[in-house]
């Protein structure tokens, strides 16, 4: 065993002991041990099998796949720097900088926990959705059994077939549905600027063009900017209409957009949002994940 194989097994066990149980969304339980992650905690999160894991720990297994570094790197909540090294360790390439990054930092999955009786998404720079809470599950309809790659609000807002999956569960009217649509197709040319080179963008975009003639004519006007907040109507089955204003966060780093729906503190409106938070609990999982 090389020295870089075992520098590899002990960075990851070394990452797996420091990550509490509560940062990945798990139960704390007094008979643990350690106050990092088990094993199998982190194998589950990471989508491997516990035996793969344990290979890698023990320097048994030292070329994991990108597809699997990846998936350590969010399990593990690592920082860009950290995920970085963990290329590097096992010979891959790092992600380029000038890409799209579908990578939820420690600080966003703080400030991430923070919004748990919220309604609350995470979507990369194209608008791919990333994460969602079970609040967001609950007010909008939970997006997990729509295919990965049709994840994304421009694809959403933009149509390109008749039968196009949507995000939302249930009917959702925008207050004003026209500037909503500038609003997306500038956030686009936006993130082209920021990430010239991206491949998932570009094919986004071509798609877009090809498929949806509002699209089209929007692209054409050049206009460059970026969704800020938005005010929407949920139609929700349990409890009727519920008015919310979407609000969108961006981390300066990454482009990631932290979308917050809430609506009037004291009104009907948020009422019917707890109710719905209620209605919805035992139907979906406290936080989803997707993997690029």
């Amino acid at each position: 065993m090389s020295n870089d194989d075992a520098s590899l097994g002990l960075t990851i066990r070394a990452w797996r002991d420091r990550l509490r149980p509560e940062a990945a969304g798990l139960p704390a339980r007094r008979s643990r041990r350690a106050a990092g992650l088990r094993r199998e905690e982190l194998a589950e999160l990471a989508g491997i099998s516990v035996d793969y894991l344990t290979r890698l720990e023990q320097g048994r297994s030292t070329s994991p796949s990108e597809q699997v570094v990846a998936s350590l790197a969010r399990a593990l909540q690592l920082s860009v720097a950290e995920r970085d090294h963990l290329y590097r360790l096992v010979r891959l390439a790092v992600p380029a900088h000038n890409a799209i990054s579908d990578h939820i930092p420690p600080g966003v999955r703080r400030v991430l926990a923070g919004l748990e009786h919220t309604a609350a998404a995470v979507f990369a720079a194209d608008w791919q959705l990333l994460w969602w809470n079970r609040g967001w599950a609950a007010l909008v309809g939970d997006p997990a059994p729509i295919p990965v790659g049709q994840r994304n609000f421009a694809r959403d807002t933009f149509p390109t077939r008749p039968d196009a999956p949507l995000l939302r569960g249930w009917p959702v009217a925008t207050s004003d549905a026209a500037a909503t649509e500038v609003a997306v197709v500038s956030d686009l040319r936006r993130a082209t600027g920021r990430f010239p080179a991206d491949v998932r963008l570009g094919a986004l975009i071509a798609d877009l063009l090809r498929g949806n003639r509002r699209f089209a004519e929007l692209w054409a006007l050049g206009t460059v900017g970026a969704h800020r907040e938005d005010s929407k109507t949920i139609d929700h089955p349990s409890v009727g209409p519920v008015d919310v204003t979407c609000d969108v966060l961006t981390d300066g780093d990454l482009e990631l957009k932290i979308v917050v729906l809430s609506a009037v503190p004291g009104s009907e409106d948020e009422t019917r949002l707890r109710l719905a938070f209620v209605a919805g609990n035992g139907q979906v999982q406290p936080a989803h994940e997707v993997s690029r």
